[in-house]
């Protein structure tokens, strides 16, 4: 990873974060995107303690010129991109028919057109550097969960899109990879969306005991210098795709039971 350049969006938190730390303590150049600007200088503070060199970019993940603009910034500083690791995203947590239309496309906007855009962007330069091309997905990237259903539409597009776009750049020497991790301690649940499009400012589960951002950033280190097609992490989420293939019906009720005994689940 020396002196290779990593994009990462929403680099200043969960997932992104440790991600910024793992591949920069390999050697890489950071480039992280967040719409927090504080939030982004104290974690380009933080790599240059660790003596990694990052550029931090204040950007709106689902804005089509925000996405342009960070590509166009991450080349006049560093000259190429290596690895585009597209990881912001949002959740929501309501039934379909309560929920406001409004949240339905943000969380679209946001979890797949800025991927879409972001890798349209980068993309002559990936294919210049021979690069990689990362989408954070998750469980509901091939799994639905009720009171999810704009999360889940937007991760399994994001899974055919970066798969259907693997297969267009066969011939080349681009590496496409899409990585579902199963519960991830992070502030994504904190910040799900309600019906009305209000963050939920808490979250249902005990995220201590959930796998760690620098567990998942690592995983996805080894899995990107080894250049996988698909990274599934977790018990939940490699059971979950056995039983889903094979035992659907089965899967669809044990889905149901364990999202409706979630704290203030809106699943009845």
């Amino acid at each position: 990873m020396k002196d290779k350049v990593v994009l990462i969006t929403g680099g200043s938190s969960g997932i992104g974060k440790a991600l910024s730390e793992v591949f920069g303590k390999a050697g890489a150049r950071i480039a992280i995107t967040g719409r927090n600007q504080e939030k982004l200088d104290e974690q380009a503070d933080r790599l240059a303690k660790m003596g990694i060199e990052c550029l931090s970019i204040q950007a709106d993940s689902a804005d089509e010129q925000d996405n342009y603009r960070t590509v166009s910034e991450t080349i006049n500083k560093y000259g190429q991109i290596d690895i585009l690791i597209a990881n912001a995203g949002i959740s929501m947590r309501a039934m379909f028919e309560d929920l406001d239309m409004k949240v339905f496309e943000k969380v679209m906007n946001i979890n797949l057109y800025g991927p879409v855009y972001l890798t349209k962007a980068a993309l002559p330069y990936l294919k210049r550097s021979k690069g990689s091309i990362i989408g954070i997905s998750s469980f509901n990237g091939f799994k639905g969960t009720p009171a999810r259903t704009a999360y889940t539409a937007s991760k399994f597009a994001l899974g055919g899109f970066l798969e259907a776009l693997r297969i267009e750049l066969f011939n080349s020497d681009v590496h496409v990879m899409t990585v579902y991790p199963g519960f991830t301690e992070s502030n994504i649940r904190n910040t799900a969306l309600t019906a009305s499009g209000d963050q939920q400012g808490k979250s249902p589960y005990e995220e201590g005991k959930m796998m760690s951002s620098e567990e998942v950033a690592s995983r996805i280190f080894k899995a990107t210098k080894k250049k996988k097609r698909e990274l599934y992490m977790g018990f939940e989420t490699k059971m979950g795709k056995f039983l889903n293939k094979f035992f659907p019906k089965l899967t669809d009720r044990m889905v149901y039971n364990h999202m409706k005994k979630e704290e203030g689940s809106p699943v009845k």
